[in-house]
């Protein structure tokens, strides 16, 4: 379901089917830095209930689009609407939105509950809907038991949670997430990605992250907003934009890049032909790329099989022939790269099924062939974009606390 357009505009305002009013619409939103442009008309519509990532490295601009929908930055251009409302002059505090940070923003000064119910106090209100708000989301996030404990008693994961109470305890229509798992150790920020990712769905409000890690995104989202340089690349479900990227540049970000290059010879209605620099032609989709128009063929890496170039082809697969240049054991699986013709590189990753398969595998310098099911084959254009210098000022640690609650 990728209703995105490629370059941030109008193409991009696009929520998922049915979802009516979008509970987030960023309008030809661009915002400058001095010289740097650091969003770029950029338009897209966040559903309802949605879990959205804003996806990219860093410098292309998806913290500081968060940071216009959460009112730390105001547009230079465009409309920045919530439920409907432009808020692009309102400040933070007047926004139905909380966020959750990397660094948690707790007080440290105060204990679990408090930190949970800072938000509450500051608008006044009663003491005892505080007391059951603040028990029911300490409730929801796995500690109830930790109202009282200081955040420094507190491993990271559990100060994360404790950011997380405290951000929907003010009921609020959008919650930002940046980067809220990044200063986890890995086991730990698996376990968070799919606890977040039930609590969303059991508060059923609409969740908007930022981050740079692809697994992250591609486990928790309804939906993921590829970007670079200021523009979203493509928009699309997690399943889209791995198995139907659009640019070279998405192709590369999300997943390990296998790109072949190559020329388009026949092109109409969707199908045509694709001529490979290895000198392979292989039927293809081709969508609105044209006949002479310059492409990559993408062809992920779990997708390939690999055999020793004496071995009879595999019938009806397209293939190319390379050298092995490197064979890694990853444990679950093995990472081959080869070397095509043209120094193209192609990783390939074999399940590690059995010791015996496994040992049959070719090693470094081995010449051997790739083949591929025409269905798993991909065209892509070369993306135009180029990240720049991340632009974005750090908030201090008290002003972050002050801005989460």
């Amino acid at each position: 379901m990728d209703r995105g357009g490629e370059n941030g505009g109008p193409a991009d305002l696009a929520a998922p089917a049915g979802s009516g009013e979008p509970s987030v619409r960023l309008d030809r939103v661009s915002k400058q830095f001095g010289d740097l442009v650091a969003v770029r008309e950029l338009g897209l519509d966040i559903g309802r209930g949605e879990f959205f990532t804003l996806l990219g490295p860093s410098g292309c601009g998806k913290t500081t689009t968060l940071r216009m929908v959460a009112g730390f930055e105001r547009p230079t251009a465009g409309r920045v609407l919530i439920d409907g409302q432009d808020v692009a002059g309102l400040p933070s505090y007047q926004r139905p939105t909380n966020t959750v940070f990397q660094s948690y923003a707790l007080f440290p000064h105060l204990s679990v509950g408090e930190n949970v119910a800072f938000g509450l106090r500051r608008k006044k209100v009663p003491k005892r809907e505080i007391n059951d708000r603040v028990a029911a989301e300490l409730e929801r996030v796995g500690l109830a038991a930790e109202s009282n404990r200081r955040p420094n008693q507190l491993s990271g994961g559990q100060q994360q949670r404790v950011a997380l109470a405290r951000a929907l305890v003010n009921l609020p229509k959008v919650l930002l997430l940046d980067e809220p798992l990044g200063a986890l150790d890995l086991k730990l920020r698996k376990g968070l990605q799919v606890e977040l990712k039930r609590i969303q769905r059991d508060v059923g409000i609409t969740f908007v992250d930022v981050t740079h890690d692809q697994e992250e995104a591609l486990t928790m989202s309804d939906r993921i907003a590829v970007m670079s340089s200021g523009v979203t690349e493509q928009v699309g479900t997690p399943e889209t934009v791995y198995e139907r990227p659009r640019t070279t540049f998405v192709a590369g970000f999300i997943g390990v890049s296998n790109l072949m290059p190559g020329v388009v010879t026949q092109a109409g209605g969707g199908r045509g032909t694709v001529r490979l620099d290895t000198g392979l032609e292989v039927e293809a989709q081709v969508d609105s790329i044209t006949a002479g128009e310059r492409c990559h063929a993408v062809v992920r890496p779990e997708k390939l099989e690999i055999q020793h170039s004496g071995e009879p082809p595999r019938a009806g697969l397209p293939s190319v022939e390379g050298v092995v240049e490197s064979s890694v054991y990853l444990g679950t699986a093995t990472q081959i790269v080869v070397r095509l013709a043209g120094d193209v590189a192609m990783t390939v990753l074999v399940p590690n099924a059995s010791e015996a398969e496994r040992a049959r595998l070719p090693g470094g310098g081995a010449s051997v062939r790739l083949s591929w099911a025409p269905e798993h084959m991909h065209l892509v254009r070369e993306s135009a974009a180029s990240p720049d210098t991340d632009a974005e000022a750090e908030p201090g640690a008290n002003e972050l606390a002050e801005q989460a609650a």
